[in-house]
């Protein structure tokens, strides 16, 4: 017995874009032709049926007498496919979405349909009639739980005491205590205790999945998609750790200058035709007055070619007439010969002229030597060494002593038993005047060595030649200081301004001395000092 049969009838005809009529699955499963149905292997009569393996059962459910697993409707077999049955809605349709409804979506909204795409479109009041309507579920739920905390809180305030009748089960007990009445109050319980119990927070279930999004079927991506997709690597403007080398269209590319819409400004057009219409006028300008530049230097050239024409014309009509007219032709040998001496004495001058000329510029080997620098000198080879200084110690050479024969003894120290430098030392020579040398300028040594040993000095009542004379040991003659601005002729004539001043209209009374105008004269300083911002009065 087929599937086909336990399901209600269909009710509805209607055939849509997603109608499942034409998968091959279901035309195979669901709508099998009757010729297909009356090919089932019959079953054999009772007492017959040995070696027969039923597979169709009918209404019934297993033969007992086949000792064979049997699985009437296929109830118990196991199913190694995770295929799921086929359910159909009321309708009569079958649910395709029944996978995504299980479990934990079984009370959530679930868009798993065509339609669930597609925009509702809502008729007058229909939606302001569900807005109530969602609202009326929010505020019952609301109530709901609100009522459940506080009947939770009612049921923790604490009631009155309660009297139980206890009757015990011994009978060993005495007779006086086989009842009793227990009085049952509650404990109280201390609000500041801390909770006896962990209430661990469940985290918050997840809720209806989205919408999902419909995507057209996927294209072969061209080339140019994969450009349009090449998105640059990170590159920092400021880091290198790596030490990469990145090239310049790489570093573009990361900036993202090309991605930018430049926007250009009109006046850039109109300072570049501004600055090709200045260009070109210029030019023209320049053309025109080296035009005119030609034509007056084209001119003067005519008029000199014309004046040197004339000039010719007269020198040449000049010596016309000077040959027409008759001429000696005897000529002096004298005259030929002091013409050739004149023109000897010419071409001697015309080549120290030109000897002058190339050595001009040039420096005589003499000159040139002596104001070279002593470091070129040295490089040329061209420095006088006076005398070659010894860098050794002579006396390590050609000794007869030494330390196979007897150097010294372990006690004695005399290991500089000589001199260092064997030789005239260089320092003797130096500043050390020669023999006549200066005798033009200051004499003869001799001469002024006798002059010297002749002349009476130090002695009393002689006095120097080159001195005057003086009446004390010792004289000083003061060096008169330059006196730019006067100032020293003014306090002197200060000075004697002060002294010549007496002073009227004062009297000085003293007791038991006397008071003269001298103690009254000015000072006897001869300095005066200034302060710069007092007054002068």
């Amino acid at each position: 017995m087929s599937t086909k049969v336990c399901l209600p009838p269909a009710k509805s005809t209607a055939t849509a874009f997603y109608d499942h009529s034409d998968d091959p699955w279901f035309k195979k499963g669901f709508m099998e032709s009757e010729t297909e149905k009356t090919c089932v292997k019959p079953v054999p009569a009772y007492l017959k049926r040995k070696g027969f393996r039923p597979e169709e059962f009918g209404d019934d459910g297993a033969f007992p007498e086949i000792h064979v697993f049997q699985f009437p409707l296929g109830l118990g077999k196991y199913r190694s496919n995770k295929t799921l049955c086929v359910g159909v809605d009321a309708q009569g349709n079958v649910v395709f979405d029944a996978p995504v409804r299980q479990n934990e979506n079984s009370n959530k909204i679930v868009y798993s349909q065509h339609k669930d795409l597609i925009p509702k479109i809502l008729q007058d009041g229909e939606g302001v009639l569900e807005l109530e309507k969602q609202i009326q579920d929010t505020a019952e739920e609301t109530k709901a739980a609100i009522e459940k905390i506080v009947n939770v809180g009612l049921r923790k305030q604490p009631s009155g005491s309660k009297y139980i009748e206890y009757k015990p089960s011994s009978s060993q007990q005495s007779e006086a205590f086989k009842e009793r009445m227990v009085r049952m109050v509650e404990m109280p319980v201390d609000p500041l205790d801390p909770p006896k119990f962990k209430h661990k927070r469940v985290p918050r279930a997840c809720g209806s999945p989205p919408v999902p999004v419909m995507h057209s079927p996927p294209r072969p991506v061209t080339v140019k998609d994969k450009q349009d997709w090449n998105i640059p690597p990170c590159i920092s403007g400021w880091k290198n750790s790596k030490g990469y080398t990145i090239p310049l269209e790489k570093r573009l590319a990361s900036d993202g200058r090309g991605l930018q819409d430049v926007q250009v400004n009109d006046d850039f057009a109109k300072l570049s035709e501004a600055l090709y219409v200045a260009e070109q006028k210029a030019r023209e300008a320049v053309s025109l007055r080296s035009k005119v530049q030609k034509e007056m230097a084209m001119k003067e050239k005519e008029r000199k070619d014309q004046e040197l024409r004339a000039l010719a014309q007269k020198a040449r009509s000049e010596r016309t007439e000077a040959l027409s007219m008759p001429s000696e032709s005897v000529v002096d040998p004298r005259e030929t010969e002091e013409r050739e001496e004149r023109e000897k004495i010419r071409q001697e001058c015309r080549e120290e002229r030109r000897r002058d000329r190339e050595t001009r510029g040039k420096k005589s080997k003499i000159t040139r030597d002596r104001e070279r620098d002593i470091s070129e000198k040295v490089a040329l080879g061209m420095a006088s060494t006076r005398g070659q200084e010894v860098m050794y110690d002579q006396r390590l050479f050609n000794q007869e002593k030494g330390i196979n024969s007897g150097f010294a003894t372990d006690d004695q120290y005399n290991v500089y038993d000589k001199r260092l430098f064997a030789g005239q030392p260089t320092l003797s020579t130096l500043y050390k005047p020669k023999k006549d040398m200066d005798d033009e300028m200051y004499g003869n040594a001799d001469e002024q060595l006798h002059k010297l040993k002749n002349t009476e000095r130090f002695k009393p009542g002689i006095a120097s030649s080159s001195a005057g004379k003086r009446e004390q040991p010792v004289d000083f003659t003061k060096e008169a200081e330059e006196d730019h601005f006067g100032l020293a002729q003014w306090a002197c004539d200060l000075k004697k301004a002060k002294k010549s001043f007496v002073s009227g209209g004062t009297m000085g009374a003293s007791g038991g001395g006397s008071s003269s105008a001298d103690d009254y004269d000015g000072s006897g300083r001869t300095k005066i000092s200034f302060q710069r911002g007092m007054p002068w009065k």
